[in-house]
Formats: C-alpha cells, structure tokens, sequence
C-alpha cells in the first residue's frame, strides 16, 4: 500500500498523486469523472485538486462544473471525510480577484458546489499584486476560524509576495500557506526552482506542482512524426521542437525501460523526489489513463536515475 506523505507543517497526510480536476465537465462527462475518481480512490488515492473556474473556458460552461461533479461524486459516495478536496480561488467569471469580500463569496459558492461544510486546502488560484496581502491572509484567515477552510495555500505567486504573506500571517498570528502550488515538471524548471524553492524550503511549505507531465508531453505519446488527437495537443507538440524537449524524452525512456515502468510514472517520479514536492497533480481522463499516474506511489528512482533526468532537463 502506497504510504501517504505529510503537506508541509499542517495535519494533511496525502497520496503522492493528486488527482487534477480540471477535466471534470470539460474532456471527461459525470459519468465518466466518477469512473476516474472511483479508480482513483480505489487504488488508495485521497487527494482531489480542482478550482472553482474549472471549466469556465468550455463553450456553454460558467465555472465550477469540476466542482459540481465532485461534489455530486463526494454526497454519492459518502466519502467526504475521505478525500483532502483542495480547489481555487481568484478566477471564477463570477468571482474574481482577491478582496476579502471576494474570496468569502467564492468560498461560499465552491462549498455549495461541492456540496460539503468544509473545503481542506483552499488555494489562491493567481495572485492579486495590487492587493494588500493583509487583506487576503485576514479573509483567508476569516474562513478558518468559522470552520469552512483547513488550510491555506498559494498557487502562482512571487517570492516576494508569498514571503510578504507569511510575515504577515506570523506577525499577527493569522492562518499561514501550508503549501504552494507551482508550474513545474522536467521542460519547466525555471518556473519554481530559484528563490521560490529556496522560500518554500527555508519556511517548510509543501510543493503540489500543476503541469507536472507537461500537458500530456511528458507521457511520452508525443514523438516525431505522431499526431495525438488531444485538446492539449498544441501545448504538448511544442516541447518536441526543443533540444531540450527531446533530450528529456531519450533519458525518460531509458529509465523508464530499466524500470519496466511507463513514461509518465517516471515524470512524476522525478518531480516527486524533487525537494519540497508533496505530490504532483495530474489528470486523467479516462480509467485507462490512471495506472501510469498512480504507479508514482510506487516507484522510487536511484540518486544515479534522479541526476541523469535533472541533467537531461537543464
């Protein structure tokens, strides 16, 4: 059985996979986001990431249709007290931006949506710089006294800001980040590594980095001369233009073969080993999708294994 890892310094225990809910009402139907989500938590999963905006973006949807699924999946199942749900706050079409009034109301809606009393991790999706982070820590702190949040994190935010953020929650004793979620994976280093990883070391926060198979390129479907039918499929086939892209893919699938493991798995595997990293976020769409995302709880690399894909990725 895959053992659950600890969230930075709060009382979370989470599997080493977070399951992305952003294809919830998006790529996968009800029908077929509750197939994944039973498969998921089958296998010993536990940890649900989604946000409010999910899947705003779709034409005909208005936000928060992730929500809905899982909240519909959580009441089915009776399960609730099972699963760390973590979702997002800051771009919802109805609910944007950091006020404190904002992020009350938002958090009230994703609740009903999700059809729970309590929200575990509660993220601020993008980062609002304009505004004051004494104002965003005091309503993210507002809804932990009144028992609709657990913990605090940060999602896409600066060095400066999130330092600014945790002076202030120390100073005056208010709910502090217990984990920041980051752009990050093997073609993406940059996007976390430096003062960010240092700040998040420095302090104890937990990483749950989003991107982590690169929108599907570090599954290594992607090769010359394929075309994969996907609606990430542009995003993905770019990688495959860069030295560096392909590099990553020949020591993927050199580990990968010594392991008898897939692609995918070892992506995951590398993030996971990464410092400060307490589970990377990934997506499935459909049930087949999820052994290679769950085999992370299970493959441990060699120090030789971890430098030879840190090294591929420079």
């Amino acid at each position: 059985m895959t053992s659950l890892r600890k969230l930075g310094a709060s009382d979370l225990e989470v599997f080493p996979l977070a399951l992305g809910g952003n294809v919830f009402g998006w790529t996968a139907d009800q029908e077929r986001s509750f197939a994944v989500l039973d498969a998921y938590t089958a296998a010993g999963g536990n940890f649900v990431d989604t946000a409010d905006v999910y899947s705003a973006w779709v034409d005909g949807n208005q936000g928060g249709e992730s929500e809905t699924i899982l909240g519909t999946w959580l009441e089915a199942r009776g399960n609730r007290s099972d699963v760390v749900v973590a979702t997002k706050v800051s771009q919802h079409p109805d609910f944007r931006g950091l006020s404190a009034a904002n992020i009350k109301a938002a958090a009230d809606a994703s609740l009903r949506r999700l059809r729970t009393d309590y929200i575990d991790l509660y993220y601020t999706h993008f980062d609002q710089p304009e505004m004051p982070v004494e104002e965003i820590i005091g309503a993210l702190d507002e809804l932990v006294k009144a028992g609709k949040v657990r913990h605090i994190a940060a999602s896409n935010i600066s060095a400066e800001r999130l330092r600014a953020s945790l002076e202030f929650s120390d100073r005056e004793g208010l709910a502090r980040y217990v984990a920041l979620q980051p752009h990050y994976n093997l073609v993406s280093r940059g996007t976390y590594e430096g003062e960010l990883q240092d700040l998040a070391v420095r302090v104890g926060l937990a990483a749950v980095p989003y991107y982590g198979l690169a929108s599907g390129f570090l599954t290594g479907k992607y090769r010359p001369g394929t075309r994969v039918e996907s609606a990430r499929a542009g995003g993905a086939a770019k990688h495959l233009e860069t030295e560096r892209g392909r590099r990553v893919l020949d020591a993927l699938d050199e580990v990968a073969a010594a392991h008898d493991a897939p692609v995918a798995t070892v992506a995951l595997a590398w993030l996971a080993a990464r410092p400060t990293v307490a589970a990377p976020i990934a997506s499935a769409r459909t049930v087949e999708q999820l052994p290679a995302l769950l085999g992370v709880g299970e493959l441990t690399l060699s120090e030789a294994e971890v430098a030879r894909l840190t090294e591929a990725s420079a």
